[in-house]
């Protein structure tokens, strides 16, 4: 996660997090990505089931009745063991989270026990009801997916009127005085919605968005073609750049993020030392310690399930399930071969990647990419658009 408000618009400096001691538990929200102990943010997926289809779900969620999710009482056994580890936010997600009628209850109860809790939603379950609902339980955030404008992200997304249904579950979420945002994942679909994105900002005044990259993961995988190019990719990132400043300068300072390619962090600061060598400078400096991806270490992932993987996308592999193990003993067991590896995963990268200056700052980046298509989790990833000039 780059925040590209934080860093190319300034608004944040290096003392701020310093101001904290960078530990998870006492940095506020949106400075977490440069916490020192890297206590993850846990992503749970409450169900597989969603009402809606979407061509890139990494879940492979399906509007059906899935067999073996964790209970309520299941729930909250991982909820007391997540707070006693430190965790310091959860997000629910799912499929479509809202699915599950005790997400209310599970929610509160990681409020209570002095987590943050947000939620990972296509916003289309979200009536006036349940926004007052969301909000008298604390919840902290509602990130809500929009692909593009209404014809696009009804087609992204499978079912007609999403964007509408999406839409008012944005103002209702505002009316309720919940913290709403936006998340939009790029692609070549897409791609040309991002100025309408920036645009829904300013006009419904939502204050924050994230900028997902593909993954190639679930469904994803069948997306793999439809991915930018580097250049189309370096394209896509200057917009955001430029669109992001020019909110700033005139006074409309949004939270602007891109997420699942710490490439983003050495192409802005690149961008930055061109344009004002000073506030490169602190800029470097917050990248350092963001330390990039985080898969494994800073964030991981319990299934509906039960299993734990080390982010949303890495289905493939778990490291055990939660019915037969505390996640907090799953996590630290760094005897289980990937997730030791992914600890220290600067150690095992391959080819460019092992050599680019920038390993400390992007950490490799985003290991489920390599091995979707090279077979190899060490592999470079593809998606990373840094030319062999700028890492060199």
């Amino acid at each position: 996660m780059i925040g590209i408000s934080k860093l190319y618009c300034g608004a944040v400096e290096p003392s701020d997090a310093l101001r904290y001691g960078r530990h998870s538990s006492r940095l506020p929200s949106h400075l977490l990505q440069f916490s020192i102990d890297k206590k993850p943010v846990v992503v749970w997926n409450v169900t597989r089931r969603c009402n809606l289809r979407c061509v890139h779900c990494y879940a492979q969620a399906k509007d059906v009745s899935f067999e073996n999710e964790l209970s309520t009482q299941e729930g909250k056994k991982l909820l007391d063991d997540l707070s006693e580890f430190k965790v310091p936010v959860v997000l629910f997600s799912g499929g479509e989270p809202l699915v599950r009628k005790d997400l209310p209850e599970l929610a509160e109860y990681a409020v209570q026990k002095g987590m943050r809790a947000v939620i990972s939603t296509n916003g289309t379950m979200i009536t006036p009801n349940m926004a007052r609902i969301l909000k008298e339980i604390g919840l902290s955030y509602v990130g809500i997916s929009i692909d593009g404008m209404e014809e696009i992200n009804d087609r992204f997304r499978g079912v007609k009127n999403a964007f509408k249904s999406a839409v008012n579950g944005i103002r209702n979420c505002q009316d309720a005085g919940i913290k709403v945002g936006l998340r939009f994942t790029i692609n070549k679909f897409n791609v040309d919605e991002i100025p309408s994105i920036f645009d829904m900002l300013e006009e419904m005044d939502i204050p924050r968005v994230c900028f997902y990259h593909l993954v190639y993961a679930g469904r994803g995988s069948n997306l793999v073609k439809d991915d930018l190019s580097h250049a189309e990719t370096r394209k896509a990132v200057d917009l955001i750049m430029d669109r992001t400043k020019l909110l700033h300068d005139q006074g409309k300072a949004k939270e602007v993020l891109t997420v699942d390619n710490h490439a983003d962090g050495p192409y802005l600061y690149i961008r930055l030392l061109r344009e004002d060598p000073e506030q490169a400078k602190k800029v470097l400096e917050l990248l350092k310690m963001n330390e990039g991806n985080s898969s494994g270490r800073g964030i991981g992932c319990v299934s509906w399930d039960g299993e734990v993987y080390a982010d949303q996308f890495w289905r493939h592999y778990s490291f055990g399930n939660v019915r037969n193990r505390p996640f907090s003993d799953i996590w630290t067991d760094v005897s289980e071969p990937l997730l030791g590896k992914l600890k220290e995963k600067k150690l095992y990268v391959k080819d460019r990647c092992a050599s680019c200056k920038w390993l400390d700052v992007c950490g490799g980046n985003f290991r489920v990419r390599a091995e979707a298509l090279y077979g190899d989790i060490w592999a470079p990833d593809p998606a990373c658009y840094l030319t062999d000039e700028e890492i060199s």
